[in-house]
């Protein structure tokens, strides 16, 4: 059965990787899917968090619009997966408008990997990564989506991948958002045991499926000197590491043979 996605790319994935994307429209298309990009901004869980419920209203009767034409919304993001079909339900509790519209909204949309298994069934992936990696779950993606066996039954199946369980996975990396701005000694305090549970499995990879997190883990970690790598879970569940991880500088681009640039330099001359 082919169906019709609208993608929601977020603003994370957007402005600091693509990649994550890309990855996830992979993956979709291997399932069958047909994905479309709308055009689209914030989902408005920024103004949510901050108290602004109008403002947040109405970014969400935007993104509800957008998506209108769409069979289901796939978002490679836990949070942003929450505020939809969580809280977008709430902002229009009690408006004979826009509850309905909200709630059918909330039903089509999906966390990636829990489309992949529990709408597409899913159960393997032809990707391959050598590594010994462990998975993160962020707080929106358990608590709100329900999201912790689907990927690491799909990553279980991801050839030369050793999956090692951390200690208190489940637990906050003190990201929240604006969170580990108004109290950075909180979410260092909090970040700093996440990343001393994350270097005590051994592992080189460190996984999950929300880009704040991701980012938020992966500062830490470089800050404390390990030597572990960050991906989104989409970018190995698609074969797709040819990027450098998260937070790690490009290398440097192959060198053209020197009469490649002796004939341009030419070209440019004449």
């Amino acid at each position: 059965m082919v169906r019709r996605i609208g993608l929601l790319v977020t603003c994370l994935v957007d402005l600091i990787r693509p990649s994550v994307g890309f990855a996830t429209a992979k993956l979709m298309e291997d399932a069958g899917c047909i994905v479309e990009v709308p055009r689209q901004s914030c989902c408005g869980q920024p103004a949510f968090n901050s108290g602004d419920r109008t403002a947040a209203r109405e970014i969400a009767r935007q993104v509800i619009e957008a998506f209108a034409p769409y069979e289901y919304v796939v978002v490679p993001s836990g949070s942003c997966a929450g505020m939809l079909k969580v809280h977008y339900p709430e902002l229009f509790r009690g408006d004979p408008n826009w509850q309905p519209r909200a709630d059918a909204f909330a039903e089509k949309t999906y966390e990636l990997v829990s489309f992949l298994v529990d709408v597409c069934r899913v159960d393997r992936v032809a990707a391959r990564v050598e590594a010994v990696a462990t998975y993160h779950d962020s707080c929106s993606s358990l608590r709100e989506l329900g999201v912790r066996d689907q990927p690491r039954r799909l990553l279980a199946t991801v050839q030369g991948l050793r999956l090692t369980e951390m200690r208190d996975a489940d637990v906050c990396c003190g990201f929240g958002g604006a969170f580990c701005v108004k109290y950075p000694e909180i979410s260092n305090a909090i970040v700093s045991k996440k990343a001393a549970a994350i270097a005590a499995t051994g592992a080189d990879l460190l996984l999950a499926g929300d880009l704040g997190c991701l980012m938020n883990m992966a500062g830490k970690l470089q800050r404390d000197g390990a030597n572990i790598a960050v991906r989104h879970v989409a970018e190995v569940l698609a074969g797709m590491t040819q990027e450098p991880a998260i937070g790690m500088p490009a290398g440097p681009p192959p060198c053209s043979p020197p009469h490649a640039a002796e004939s341009r330099e030419g070209e440019v001359k004449r």
